[in-house]
């Protein structure tokens, strides 16, 4: 067993541009209380993480270690985890702190991962996968029939999002960025996919609803796409403001809500629908049933060694990424 010490991982400094990514030495303490020492394998890129490299978010700590899930296998138990041996595969979600070899996580916050699962697997779904999961059946609990609008329907959320919604039974619409990913979107459970560099997405809604909107639209993009996305609902409908990658919206009124038919509008973050061990542990199973039973299936579409994370902020950035990035260690 390798002590606690030097590791590896990815510091930023300042808040910044992906050149604000930081390759060097890391400290690694050795586990406390409740704490397991964790050997990590692969780690998954997020929105959620440029979001804190730009300072968008504020920082927990200086220098940021980004990065909010992982898996890999348990190396050493502090004192009183019972839950877990050394050798386990696990997978975790977390705000910041996964961007490095190895590094000390709350056993609490910690899922044992299915032998079916392969580490970078896990650490593809562990944010995107649970977020598609609250978000589907807990923040708008969808129903067969019911009409679905998602956007950034090609990236890590919105293929996941997708193949859920059509094992329920409803029918999604999906946009994406751009012609490229029309065809990943369609073979991931979306029955209409509208590219908004060539079409206007809330006339296509329109037009496939015959005029009637949808039950739910889930937003990811913010900014660019909010007020269409409010007309895009049937009244009494609910929009989902789950993440901004064009921008946070700031001219949102709540006479916008009443304009569009006594609409409903929510903010959510998955650490609020995983707060409990206890509907962690519940949303893990539902998530990892599902891929195991092949409802779902986790498209990972860019692996790169975790020194070159700034390519991989990057690229997803640049909207280059379908599905999901995963950094390897």
């Amino acid at each position: 067993m390798k002590p606690a010490g030097t590791d590896m991982g990815i510091v930023v400094r300042a808040p910044g541009g992906a050149e604000a990514l930081e390759w060097g030495p890391l400290d690694t303490a050795a586990p406390g209380p409740g704490e397991v020492l964790l050997a990590q394998h692969a780690i998954g890129v997020n929105f959620l993480d440029t979001y804190y490299r730009t300072g968008l978010y504020p920082w927990p700590s200086t220098p940021l270690i980004p990065g909010s899930e992982a898996a890999g296998t348990i190396e050493e138990l502090g004192a009183g985890v019972g839950d877990f041996a050394v050798g386990d595969r696990v997978a975790y979600i977390t705000t910041v702190g996964a961007y490095r070899t190895r590094r000390v996580v709350p056993a609490d916050r910690l899922v044992k991962l299915p032998d079916s699962i392969a580490f970078d697997i896990a650490a593809s779904v562990m944010l995107k996968g649970l977020t598609a999961q609250f978000l589907a059946t807990s923040c708008f609990p969808v129903k067969v029939r019911d009409m679905v609008l998602v956007h950034a329907a090609g990236g890590g959320v919105g293929l996941l999002l997708g193949q859920w919604l059509n094992a329920i039974g409803a029918t999604a619409i999906g946009t994406v960025g751009s012609a490229g990913k029309v065809a990943s979107a369609r073979a991931n459970g979306y029955a209409h996919v509208i590219d908004n560099t060539r079409e206007d997405f809330v006339a296509r809604v329109q037009e496939i609803t015959k005029s009637k909107g949808c039950d739910v639209v889930y937003d990811s993009v913010g900014k660019d796409t909010w007020r269409g996305s409010l007309k895009c609902l049937k009244p009494r409908g609910t929009f989902v403001s789950f993440g901004q990658s064009s921008g946070m919206i700031t001219d949102f009124k709540l006479a916008d809500l009443a304009g569009g038919g006594s609409l409903y509008a929510t903010r959510p973050t998955l650490f609020d629908y995983i707060k409990t061990r206890e509907e962690l542990k519940l949303r893990a199973a539902d998530l990892f049933a599902r891929l195991a039973a092949g409802d779902i299936q986790s498209h990972v579409g860019l692996r790169l060694p975790l020194r070159e994370a700034a390519e991989a902020h990057r690229a997803l950035e640049s909207r280059r990424t379908i599905g999901a990035t995963v950094l390897l260690t």
